[in-house]
Formats: structure tokens, C-alpha cells, sequence
């Protein structure tokens, strides 16, 4: 039997033993191209190395933070406690406020030690424009109250305006107290200034002899206002005496401070708008201008004034009550009546008397309510006061009392109970001199001028405007008949003090005449007994200071 041969086949697939050759047998590779090579492992030497940096790193860690938090820890905890992040605010300045011809009357400052203040340059005006409260700072230095906030005047009814919005800067400073780094976080805004209608040379010398005849004549308060007849805008407005809002803002001298407290003509209060007072006779235009449009008189309408009215008493039989006038002035039409000033013509036309009917206390207080008496003229001042027109239900509802006639005598005299303030007067005053406006009175140039109409006859305004030019011309304010301007007015005495002993002196006008451009009217509080005629003098001196100073008020350039 043939043997069988075994056939062994060939594997395609190449044996390791093939591949893995020992390069020591095969000198001829290129060993930088790692030929006869596959791998080299790392020496023992390597990993001692890597270790040992290893190991070296580590220390050089941990001795670095021995160092930071144990050696001197309490030395880097120090000067990382002084080193601090401060937030300082920055002030915003203050709006600026300045007259109608752009002269500051109130700007800002810097104190000594660097903070705000606030300078006023007209100390004349301190009841109007007001003053600031300071930003306050505590023991350390610390400010707690940032603000600076007007108190009283302008100043506080624009507060909003003025005050701006604060900034703040955020401060870095190391442990020697040195910057290390500024930067502001909010930039501060500025405040927006206020521009005045009220003219500053004007004031000065209005507030001057407002100042100079009360302190002549005894009379412890004044008060004035200027107006324009066509917007309503304030060109001067006087409170005597008045009070520095440097010093008050300030703070000192506490001595100063303590004297306007002690002052009987109390400076706190601005007498031209929280003022009230009895009026006196310069009611008068306002009464004949409703009893004339009420056809109550007319300008023919003569009442013989023979000094007192006597009327018999329903109660007592064969007895009378006697209403006493200022001076028996004889026959008086209304031009006459106002110019003399007639009390007894005023009885008559405001309760009747004999055949003479009067307009009666409701009609009377319908006419002072039109002229604006009894109500808020709506200037732009904190406190005004709203006066008083008396009535049969206020009597009775204050004193307990009915209403008589002579109340009315009374109150058409502006007597009784009537109380106004300056600023009603020179507003209602206005509306005589420009036929009837009753204008709102503004103290911004940009103001828009507004006002209601008072509905009384033209011609009746007419015969009052030249009684008053006659008061100037041949009657009681013959003081200010002035070759250089033309002037009408209307003087008024108002007794006060609990014996009538003492007199409150007022004028009211307007000028020019033919023209007229500005009202005004004065008050001289509490003066003595028969300087009632005082006030007048007051606006003389203003005028001739005017004319003296080439003032376009009085004609000049």
C-alpha cells in the first residue's frame, strides 16, 4: 500500500516570528528612522525625576501658604482690612436762579472743607426766593442725608427743579491711604435754573423805601408789589422785614437767628402773599365799579356828605345810631368820593341810606369775590393766605350774631371783618387799570399769562380810573403827582390794636395813566396813630429813585 504522502498547505497569513526580528542580527537597519526597533520602554531614572518635581512643587505650595496664613496672616489680614472700596456721592449742583435780565440771585458755592452751599445775593428777597437745607453728615463725617432741599420760598416750590440728581464715584485706597483707583459709577445732573420775572434793580430800591419809611414812621411790617397789568408777571415783590437766607441756610450766627424770632415784625413771614389785612379805603375803586355796572349810582349820582349818618334805632326809641366818616367833604360824585376818600358816600351806595339805595352785604361780597378778594390769587409762593369777605352766615356762625347794617356800613369800607393781602390788591388793582382782566400773578419769565374776566362795565372802569388819577392830582396822594411819570392811586387807613391805636398805612395805583403798564400796592403794618398816610411816601421814594437812576420804569432809557 502506497503511503500516503501528507499535504501540508500553505497559511497565507505571515508568522510573527517573521516579523519581530532582533536588530542586533540585522546591523544594516536605519535606526533614526526607528527601523529594527518597535518599542523602548522609559527608564527607571525617569520616573525618580518626575517624582521628585513632583514632590518639589508640593513644598514649594505648602511653605507658600504656611507663609500667606500662619507667619503672616494676621500682617496680610491687616492690610487687607485697610484697603477698602468707598462709594462718595457726588453733589449735583443746584439750578441756578437768576432776575428777568439774567442777574444771579442765587447760586452755588463751596465751603471751605469742600461741601456745597448755596449763595443768595439778594438778601432783600428772602421770604421769595427762600432757602436750602444742607446735605448732613454724622460724627465720623459720614453724610446721611444727601440731599439739599429747599426750605421755604422759590426754593421750596421748585425744589423738584433745582435739586438735580446726585452722582457717585466709586473709590479704591490701600492700607496707607493712598487711591488706587477712581472711577465714577453715576455721573450727577445739574439742576435747572429758574428765570425770574422779577426784576432785581427794581426790587432793591422798592424793598429800599418800603424799608426806609416804615423804620421813619414806626411801622414794624411793610409789604409791596409790582405787577404787570397785561401777563400778571411780578416785577417786584418786598417782605419788610425780611430774613438773609445766607444765615439760614447756614445755620448762624445763632444770635442773628434768634433775633428774627424776637423781631415783632415777624421776617418769617412773607407779608406780601400770608399776610392779611384789613384793607381801609382801597376798596373803594373795587365798590364803585359794582355799584356803578349794578346802576346802583351812576356818574351823575351826588351824595351830600355832611361827616356822619345818623339812623334811629328800632329797638331804643328817640335814639340813633351814628356812623362817623373821616371829614365832612359836602356833595361827592364817585370820581370825587374816591379821590377824598368819602366814607359817607360809601355807606350809602353799599347799605343805602335816606333815598340812596345800596348794593347790600351780597351784592357787596359778589363784587369783592370778582375783584379776587377771599380767594387764593394761585401765585407760586408756599402759604398763600385767602383773606376774608365777612358774610351773615360767617357772623353767625363765628360769633353767634345776626347781621346788622352798620356790618355792611362797614364792610363797604373795607372795615368790619374784611381781610386781604397785598398780592390780591395789586392783582385787583390791575384789573381796574387794564378794563376788567383779573390776571393770575406769575413769577417765571416763561409763564403763560392767564385770568378771568370780571364783568363790569368799561365805562364804569373809566370813572373809576380817573378818580384815582384825581387822588394823585388835587386829593390825598397828592405826593405822587410827578412831573416825570403819571400816576393814579388810591390811598386807605385801617385802624387796628385792641383800642384802635395803632394804623395800617396802604396805597394801590397803577402808572402811566394814559398807558397803564404796571400796578402796585403797599402796606405798612402797625404803625402809630395817625400815620396812616404813610405808604404813599413809600412809593414816592421808589419813584424818584427810579427817575434818578434813568429807569425805564418812569420814561428813561
Amino acid at each position: 500500500m502506497m503511503q500516503r504522502r501528507r499535504i501540508r498547505r500553505r497559511d497565507p497569513e505571515i508568522a510573527p516570528d517573521e516579523i519581530f526580528l532582533d536588530s542586533s542580527n540585522a546591523p544594516a537597519f536605519d535606526r533614526a528612522r526607528f527601523e529594527g526597533r518597535l518599542e523602548k520602554p522609559l527608564s527607571h531614572n525617569t520616573f525618580s525625576y518626575l517624582a521628585a518635581a513632583l514632590a518639589l512643587v508640593f513644598l514649594v505650595l505648602v511653605t507658600r501658604a504656611w507663609n500667606l496664613q500662619v507667619t503672616r496672616g494676621a500682617e496680610f489680614a491687616a492690610e487687607s482690612a485697610h484697603n477698602s472700596l468707598n462709594v462718595t456721592t457726588l453733589f449735583a449742583p443746584r439750578g441756578i436762579i437768576t432776575d428777568r435780565r439774567g442777574v444771579i440771585l442765587a447760586e452755588n458755592g463751596e465751603k471751605e472743607d469742600g461741601s456745597v452751599e448755596r449763595k443768595y445775593l439778594l438778601p432783600a428777597l428772602g421770604q421769595i426766593i427762600g432757602y436750602v437745607s444742607y446735605p448732613k453728615k454724622d460724627a465720623k463725617g459720614i453724610y446721611y442725608d444727601t440731599s439739599e432741599t429747599g426750605i421755604a420760598g422759590l426754593e421750596a416750590q421748585y425744589d423738584k427743579l433745582l435739586s438735580g440728581k446726585n452722582g457717585q464715584v466709586l473709590t479704591e485706597t490701600d492700607a496707607l491711604g493712598r487711591v488706587r483707583s477712581e472711577g465714577t459709577i453715576v455721573k450727577a445732573e445739574e439742576g435747572k435754573p429758574l428765570h425770574l420775572s422779577i426784576d432785581a434793580d427794581l426790587e432793591r430800591l422798592f424793598a429800599r423805601a418800603i424799608r426806609n419809611t416804615a423804620n421813619a414812621h414806626g411801622f414794624i411790617a411793610g409789604a409791596g408789589v409790582i405787577m404787570d397789568v397785561h401777563t400778571g408777571a411780578i416785577h417786584a415783590i418786598v417782605s419788610y422785614p425780611s430774613y438773609d437766607p445766607n444765615v439760614m441756610a447756614s445755620g448762624g450766627p445763632a444770635s442773628t437767628i434768634d433775633s428774627y424770632n424776637a423781631d415783632p415784625g415777624r421776617p418769617f413771614l412773607d407779608h406780601a402773599v400770608q399776610g392779611v389785612y384789613t384793607p381801609g379805603s382801597i376798596v373803594k375803586p373795587f365798590i364803585a365799579s359794582g355799584a356803578l355796572t349794578d346802576g346802583i349810582i351812576t356818574s351823575d349820582t351826588r351824595i351830600d356828605d355832611n361827616g356822619f349818618i345818623s339812623l334811629p334805632d328800632p329797638y331804643h326809641p328817640g335814639k340813633s345810631f351814628i356812623y362817623k366818616g373821616w371829614k365832612a367833604l359836602g356833595p361827592v360824585d364817585v370820581k370825587r368820593a374816591i379821590a377824598w376818600s368819602s366814607d359817607i358816600f360809601f355807606y350809602a351806595v353799599g347799605g343805602g341810606f335816606m333815598d340812596q339805595k345800596g348794593l347790600g352785604i351780597d351784592r357787596l361780597n359778589y363784587w369783592y369775590r370778582q375783584f379776587g378778594m377771599g380767594s387764593p390769587t394761585r401765585i407760586a409762593l408756599p402759604g398763600e393766605a385767602q383773606g376774608l369777605v365777612p358774610t351773615p352766615a360767617w357772623k353767625k356762625e363765628v360769633f353767634g350774631e345776626p347781621w346788622y347794617l352798620g356790618d355792611t356800613y362797614f364792610t363797604a369800607i373795607g372795615q368790619y371783618s374784611v381781610q386781604v393781602t397785598p398780592i390780591q390788591v395789586v392783582r385787583a388793582t390791575a384789573a381796574v387799570a387794564n378794563g376788567g382782566k383779573l390776571l393770575t400773578p406769575t413769577l417765571l419769565v416763561e409763564d403763560t399769562p392767564s385770568y378771568t374776566t370780571v364783568p363790569v362795565n368799561a365805562s364804569a372802569l373809566e370813572l373809576v380810573r380817573q378818580g384815582m388819577r384825581q387822588t394823585v392830582t388835587t386829593a390825598l396822594a397828592n405826593a405822587l403827582n410827578l412831573p416825570y411819570v403819571s400816576v393814579a392811586a388810591k390811598t386807605g387807613t385801617a385802624q387796628t390794636g385792641t383800642r384802635n391805636q395803632y394804623d395800617n398805612s396802604w396805597v394801590e395805583g397803577f402808572f402811566p395813566y394814559d398807558d397803564p403798564q404796571y400796578a402796585f400796592a403797599v402796606v405798612l403794618e402797625r404803625g402809630p396813630e395817625g400815620a396812616g398816610g404813610q405808604a404813599v411816601n413809600a412809593m414816592r421814594e421808589l419813584f424818584d429813585s427810579l427817575y434818578a437812576e434813568n429807569s425805564p420804569y418812569v420814561g428813561g432809557l
